[in-house]
């Protein structure tokens, strides 16, 4: 087997090859819509509601600026924090200045600054019952006056103790589950936070994600943050855990993975880099796995997207071999959405993923409706004729397969309808019924058929 085409879609191997789309991109953030955004910009109505926030172009250029947002993150004072949060959503989304963008890139402990809010966050999103068990206390047990809070139940009751001077087992059993005196031992402690902090900071930490996935889509940052552990430990963690925490946060870390794709390694967490978090390179793909298989649109067709842009990279792909069946299984019924960016996505992955080896492709072919989807999606035909020309050039990496030929020869007159009909994909489709109808032991001798002869 070749090596794979490292120019494709989403790719970014290929010298000449244009760099892989972003997601989401924000408005006016390109060059060339300078001009789009200035109108959009002069259009906007003269009075807003609430606050506004100015920052001047150059306030980033500033060490002394840049030095003061830094420590106002890592102080976590309420006033400071909020400044700083808001300074940064600023400077990181309207990416017009050039030397805003650069200045961005090299402040110094940024980073590592903004996981930090996000880590404080998800210390204590979780309820502290689900965070830890409960750690049996034994010590004593025979004793009348234990130590761990068993005196008021042994001494305030006249049934608690025997004769002999021994804690009754039954009352032992029950005291040692409801010990109304052990706050000490709570780990929070005096200082836990009301519903007020926790919401507080999980807005900031919601924050700092969009902050984080703005910086993403700036070219000047990606190879830091795609070599960073611990901002792609943390952005992992949101998504793995994307059934109790925040929505947008997990769409943030989400849309961040995507744009860093391109550039991203799973070895990098077996790697001897530092590790907060200790994501494994199996437990990074299941937590994609979990996003591909959510009800949320926009989560299952990000998670598409990011593994045909993982699969690019081959040291990617022993992680996801195991993972092929199930992937195959969702993507297919992906194409089968009645939404066209979700139908884009699956057929965008599996374009990928047909070129990683023959396993990979007599997967996909023996996969149930996956050719009838194909078709489909042709022959409807999808807006994106892009979309349907990967579609095509799936059917035609399957069908060099010899073990996938007695399966394709039952679409064998679909293949020639789309032949005839669409002159746009009837050079693709009669390679494949070139490859479909020759012989077994020389595709170069002459074929049985007419078809691309």
């Amino acid at each position: 087997m070749q090596k794979r085409d490292l120019n494709k879609s989403g790719g970014s191997g290929g010298g000449s090859a244009a760099p892989a789309p972003k997601r989401g991109r924000p408005f006016g953030s390109t060059s060339g819509s300078a001009a789009s955004s200035f109108a959009a910009d002069s259009a906007a109505p003269s009075t807003l509601l609430g606050p506004s926030l100015q920052v001047h172009t150059s306030f980033a250029a500033s060490d002394q600026n840049n030095k003061r947002i830094v420590l106002a993150l890592q102080s976590g004072l309420k006033s400071e924090l909020t400044w700083a949060l808001n300074t940064l959503t600023l400077l990181s989304f309207k990416e017009k200045e050039d030397m805003r963008k650069d200045s961005l890139a090299k402040i110094s402990g940024l980073l590592d600054a903004l996981l930090q809010v996000i880590d404080d966050w998800r210390d204590i999103a979780l309820p502290k019952e689900l965070q830890r068990t409960h750690r049996a206390r034994t010590l004593g047990s025979n004793s009348v006056v234990t130590g761990f809070g068993n005196e008021y139940e042994a001494l305030g009751s006249n049934d608690g103790v025997k004769q002999s001077g021994l804690t009754d087992a039954s009352v032992q059993k029950n005291g040692a589950k409801c010990r109304p005196s052990e706050w000490w031992y709570d780990e929070d402690g005096l200082f836990n936070l009301d519903d007020e902090g926790r919401a507080e900071k999980q807005q900031c930490a919601v924050a700092a994600s969009n902050i984080i996935r703005n910086f993403s889509f700036m070219p000047e940052n990606e190879v830091i943050m795609a070599a960073n552990r611990h901002c792609l430990e943390t952005v992992f963690q949101c998504i793995e855990d994307h059934t109790t925490e925040d929505e947008e946060l997990i769409t943030n870390a989400l849309e961040t993975i995507v744009n860093l794709a391109p550039l991203l390694d799973l070895r990098i967490f077996s790697s001897s880099k530092p590790s907060y978090i200790k994501i494994t390179e199996k437990r990074a793909v299941q937590a994609i796995m979990g996003m591909l298989g959510s009800a949320v649109k926009a989560w299952h067709c990000a998670a598409a997207e990011l593994l045909g842009r993982l699969i690019i990279n081959p040291d990617n792909e022993p992680f996801l071999l195991p993972f092929f069946p199930q992937i195959h299984k969702r993507l297919v019924d992906l194409m089968s959405s009645p939404a066209i960016d979700a139908q884009a996505a699956a057929v965008g992955a599996l374009y990928n993923l047909a070129e990683v080896n023959m396993d990979c492709r007599l997967k996909l072919a023996s996969e149930r409706w996956a050719v009838d989807r194909l078709l489909r999606v042709i022959r409807m035909p999808h807006p994106v004729p892009e979309v349907c020309r990967k579609a095509a050039m799936i059917l035609e990496s399957l069908v060099s397969e010899p073990q996938n030929k007695a399966l394709l020869l039952a679409y064998e007159n679909a293949f020639a309808e789309i032949l005839f009909s669409d002159t746009r994909y009837s050079d693709t489709f009669a390679r494949i019924l070139y490859e479909l109808t020759s012989r077994p032991s020389n595709k170069f001798t002459a074929a049985r058929g007419v078809w691309g002869m």
